[in-house]
C-alpha cells in the first residue's frame, strides 16, 4: 500500500528534491531548519511513515529534550500523519507508553524523552533495527554532545539508519546547532535543508497564519526573519561575537607549548570549573580544550581528576575568593595559586576575551565551557532595555578562563589592575 503513495502530493514544493534524496539514500543525516509554518516536521512524519511501511525491518525513535513536551507535539505530528496518508487504521497508537504500531509486522515509532536516558540506551525491538532517529526541536538539547551520546547508542543494528534533526534555528549565531549545522566539514553523508512558509500552500497555513507573519514583518523586520524565515539574526546581546565552536585535534594539541590552566571552585548548587587553555599570540586567538566541570565534588576528588589533565602539576590559577580552598588543594599536593584579581578585574577580562580574534572551543573535550560562552548573553531590564556590566551566573567556565589567562590580559593594552 505504501508503494501506492505519493509523497509529493503530501508534502511542500520545498522538499521535492529532499523526497528523492531521502529515497535513493544519498545521505544518512538531515538537518532540517526553517521558520514557523516551514512544515519540516510534518515532512520527517511522513517520510518515516512511508519507509517504515516499504521496509519491514525499520523501526523509529522519535526524541525531545523532556518527555512531558511530546504528547502534545511530535506524537501528534505522527497521528496527523498517518491520518494525511490515509493509513490510519493499518496503525495502532498507544499513549502509555506513547507508540505507533504498524499492525501487519509490528514494526514500532517509540517516543522518548532525553531527560529519561535510561531508557533510551535499552532501545529493543522484536524485530528489525532502529533505522530512522528523529530529533525534534533539536536546539532545545544543551549540546552536540547530547545527541552524539544518543546516536551512539542507537547507530546499531543496520548500515542504513536515517537520522533527522529539525529545529527553528536560534537566534543566536553562538548557540551549538547553529555551529554544528553550517560549519565547514561537515561529514559527506550530511545534508542541511532550509525551509519556510512561503512556499507551503496557503490553504494549509489559513488566513490568520499568514495575516500574523504580514503583520510582524511590517512591525518587526528582524523578528520576522528569524521567527518565519528561519534566519539567524543574532540576539543583539551576545557577548561573545568571536567564537569558533569545533574539534580541537590531537595534532594540533601537540603543538601548544605553553598551557595555561584556570580553576572556579563550586559553592552549593555551582559546579566546579576546571579548564585548560593555550594562547596563539600571532593571531590573537585562544583554544579551550579541557575540562572538569561537576557538582559536589570533594576537594580529593576535584585533585585526582585535575591532576589526570594536569599530570606535570603545572600552576593552576583559581578564584583568590577562596584563600580556604586553596589551601586546602595545595596541602593535597596541587599547584594551585590565588588570581590577583582586584578592582574592575571581571570587566576587563570580559572586554579582553571580546577583544580577541577568536575564541576555539572544542565542544567535545570541553561541553560546558562552550555552552556557556555560547549562550552567554547581557541582562535586559523590563522595558527590554540592556542592562550595565556582565551579568553574573552561568558563568564559571568563563570566569576559571579569566583567571588563568590573567598575566596575559595585564599585557593586553588595558589599564593596569590595581
Amino acid at each position: 500500500m505504501a508503494d501506492e503513495i505519493n509523497l509529493l502530493d503530501h508534502t511542500a514544493p520545498a522538499f521535492d528534491e529532499l523526497v528523492w534524496d531521502i529515497l535513493e539514500n544519498k545521505h544518512s543525516n538531515y538537518w532540517l531548519n526553517g521558520g514557523r509554518g516551514s512544515t519540516k516536521s510534518s515532512f520527517i512524519s511522513l517520510i518515516i511513515i512511508v519507509g517504515m511501511m516499504n521496509d519491514p525491518d525499520a523501526n523509529a525513535v522519535v526524541l525531545r529534550k523532556v518527555a512531558d513536551t511530546l504528547r502534545r507535539s511530535v506524537f501528534d505530528q505522527y497521528l496527523w500523519a498517518v491520518d494525511s496518508l490515509g493509513v490510519a487504521s493499518k496503525w495502532l497508537d498507544s499513549y502509555s507508553p506513547l507508540m505507533l504500531t504498524y499492525l501487519p509486522t509490528g514494526q514500532q515509532i517509540r517516543f522518548l524523552g532525553a531527560d529519561k536516558p535510561r531508557k533510551i540506551k535499552s532501545q529493543k525491538f522484536r524485530h528489525g533495527y532502529t533505522k530512522f532517529k528523529h530529533y525534534e526541536e533539536a536546539d532545545e538539547f544543551d549540546s552536540w554532545l547530547d545527541l552524539r551520546n544518543i546516536n551512539q547508542s542507537l547507530n546499531r543494528g543496520g548500515s542504513d539508519i536515517i537520522t533527522f534533526y529539525s529545529y527553528n534555528p536560534p537566534a543566536n549565531v553562538n548557540n551549538w546547532v547553529n555551529q554544528v549545522s553550517t560549519k565547514e566539514g561537515l561529514r559527506d553523508d550530511t545534508l542541511v535543508h532550509n525551509s519556510d512558509y512561503l512556499t507551503v500552500p496557503k490553504e494549509w497555513l489559513g488566513k490568520e497564519f499568514l495575516a500574523d507573519a504580514e503583520q510582524l514583518k511590517k512591525d518587526n523586520p528582524k523578528a520576522y526573519a528569524h521567527e518565519y524565515l528561519g534566519e539567524v539574526t543574532g540576539t543583539g546581546a551576545e557577548v561573545f561575537n568571536n567564537l569558533t565552536i569545533r574539534e580541537i585535534t590531537d595534532e594540533e594539541i601537540s603543538h601548544f607549548d605553553k598551557i595555561y590552566h584556570g580553576l572556579d571552585f563550586g559553592f552549593a548548587h555551582d559546579p566546579l570549573a576546571y579548564g585548560d587553555a593555550y594562547y596563539d599570540s600571532a593571531r590573537r586567538r585562544i583554544f579551550l580544550y579541557n575540562e572538569i566541570y561537576s557538582v559536589g565534588m570533594t576537594n580529593r576528588e576535584a585533585v585526582e581528576a585535575i591532576r589526570k589533565l594536569n599530570p606535570m602539576n603545572e600552576p593552576i590559577i583559581a578564584d583568590s575568593a577562596e584563600p580556604r580552598t586553596i589551601a586546602e588543594f595545595r596541602d593535597l599536593g596541587l599547584n594551585v595559586l590565588g588570581a590577583k584579581k582586584g578592582p574592575g578585574s571581571r570587566e576587563h577580562g570580559f572586554k579582553w576575551l571580546q577583544d580577541l580574534r577568536e575564541i576555539i572551543i572544542d565542544p567535545v573535550r570541553c561541553p560546558n565551557t562552550a555552552r556557556e560562552f555560547s549562550g552567554y548573553e547581557l541582562a535586559r531590564d523590563a522595558n527590554g532595555n540592556f542592562k550595565s556590566g556582565y551579568p553574573d551566573g552561568d558563568d564559571h567556565s568563563i570566569d576559571k578562563t579569566r583567571y588563568e589567562l590573567e598575566t596575559l590580559m595585564k599585557k593586553g593594552g588595558f589599564v593596569p589592575w590595581k
